[in-house]
C-alpha cells in the first residue's frame, strides 16, 4: 500500500459543514453494511465519498466488487475423470464504484466535476491512490487502486448540467485489502548478569530464539525485519506443515559476505521480504544495498500465514541490544 507523501491537497470549499461532525454519514453497502468511504489521490488529496454535504456522493445500489478475491485455477484432469487443482492465482480485482457529483449552479458543478475526475485519473499517471472503507467501530480498511474507465457521465437529457453521476471501474493490481495500522513485534536480548548476583537477566516477553507470531486476517503476510546490532550472523526460519508434511524455510543475513564485518551496537539492516530488498541502515535517505549479504541461492524470503507461526531467530555474535523487529499489514480477502 503506498505511503501518501505529498502535500495535502483538500476537496473544493462548498461552504457547509461535513455531515456527521466531519465523520461522515456513511452509506450502506452491499453485502456489507453501512460504511464511511475515503479517497486518498496520489498527490496527497483526500476525497470523502460518503458526505452529500459536499457535493458528491456514492450511489450504494451501484457498488460492486467489495467481496472475495477472484482467483484463476489450474487443474491437471485426472485418469479417472475429475481433476486434481495445481495452482491458485489471485487476480487483479476490479472495483465499480458510481458517483453523484452536484452542484448549486453549472460552475459550480463543472469545477467539481473536473477536480473528481482529476483525482481519479491521476492515477495513471502518478501512481496508485487509496480507497478506503471504515466501520463504525473504528476498523478501517484500504486498498491501492487505479482509474480504469467510467468518468463519462449518463449522456442523458439534462444531464451535465447541474447533476450527473460517473460509474467509475477502478483497477486492483494488488486484489487484497489491507489494515493501514501495522502488526509490530519485537524481541530484544536483555543485559545478562552473573549468576550469583543473583540470576542471569533476560526479559521473558523480549528473548530471541523461538518465538510464536500471530497473524490476524485471512491471507499470507510478507513482513519487513529490522535487524539491530550487535551481530555477526542472523539467521530467521520459520516452520510449517504442509499436505506433503513440515517444511523449514529460512534466510541468512552475512554482514561478513558484503565485506562490512560484524553488525556493531546500534548498528540497523532492515530485510523486505515482497519485493525483496536489503538496506544497510548508515543515514542516508534509501540506505546501502545489502542484497548480496543474504545466503543465496538457499535463501527463501518467507512470508507469515494467517493464524501462529512458529519462528526462530538465530543471532551469532549477539549481546545486550541486539534485536529484532517486524512489522507487517494484515491482508483480507473483503472490505
Amino acid at each position: 500500500m503506498p505511503i501518501i507523501a505529498a502535500p495535502v491537497v483538500t476537496p473544493p470549499d462548498t461552504g457547509q459543514p461535513p455531515e456527521g461532525g466531519g465523520g461522515g454519514g456513511g452509506i450502506v453497502l452491499p453485502e456489507l453494511g453501512r460504511a464511511t468511504v475515503t479517497y486518498y489521490d496520489p498527490a496527497g488529496g483526500v476525497w470523502p465519498l460518503t458526505q452529500r454535504s459536499l457535493g458528491w456522493a456514492t450511489l450504494a445500489e451501484g457498488v460492486s466488487g467489495l467481496g472475495a478475491v477472484p482467483y484463476e485455477l489450474t487443474t491437471d484432469p485426472r485418469a479417472r475423470g475429475g481433476a486434481t487443482l495445481r495452482h491458485v492465482q489471485a487476480q487483479p480485482r476490479q472495483i465499480v464504484w458510481p458517483l453523484q457529483v452536484r452542484g448549486d449552479n453549472h460552475m459550480q458543478f463543472i469545477e467539481r466535476w473536473r477536480a473528481l475526475a482529476t483525482a481519479f485519473t491521476r492515477t495513471l499517471r502518478d501512481g496508485p491512490g487509496v480507497l478506503e472503507i471504515a466501520r463504525p467501530d473504528g476498523s478501517r480498511r484500504q486498498i491501492s487502486v487505479y482509474y480504469q474507465e467510467g468518468w463519462e457521465g449518463r449522456g442523458a437529457y439534462g444531464s451535465g448540467w447541474i447533476v450527473d453521476t460517473a460509474v467509475m471501474t477502478l483497477w486492483c493490481e494488488d486484489p487484497y485489502w489491507i489494515d493501514p495500522d501495522p502488526v509490530v513485534v519485537h524481541r530484544e536480548q536483555g543485559a545478562s548478569s552473573s549468576f550469583y548476583t543473583p540470576y542471569p537477566t533476560v526479559s521473558s516477553s523480549q528473548v530471541l530464539g523461538a518465538t510464536t507470531i500471530t497473524v490476524p486476517g485471512d491471507v499470507t503476510v510478507w513482513p519487513t525485519w529490522t535487524i539491530t546490532g550487535p551481530a555477526s550472523q542472523v539467521t530467521f526460519s520459520v516452520t510449517r506443515t504442509t499436505r506433503s508434511g513440515s517444511v523449514t524455510e529460512s534466510f541468512t543475513l552475512n554482514p561478513s559476505a558484503v565485506g562490512h564485518g560484524a553488525l556493531l551496537p546500534g548498528e540497523q539492516v532492515t530485510v523486505r521480504t515482497d519485493p525483496p530488498q536489503v538496506r544497510y541502515l548508515d543515514g542516508s535517505p534509501d540506505g546501502v544495498n545489502w542484497v548480496g549479504a543474504l545466503n543465496w541461492p538457499a535463501a527463501t524470503l518467507w512470508g507469515l500465514d494467517p493464524g501462529d507461526n512458529d519462528v526462530n531467530f538465530t543471532l551469532a555474535g549477539s549481546g545486550p541490544g541486539s534485536a529484532v523487529d517486524l512489522s507487517f499489514y494484515p491482508r483480507y480477502e473483503t472490505a
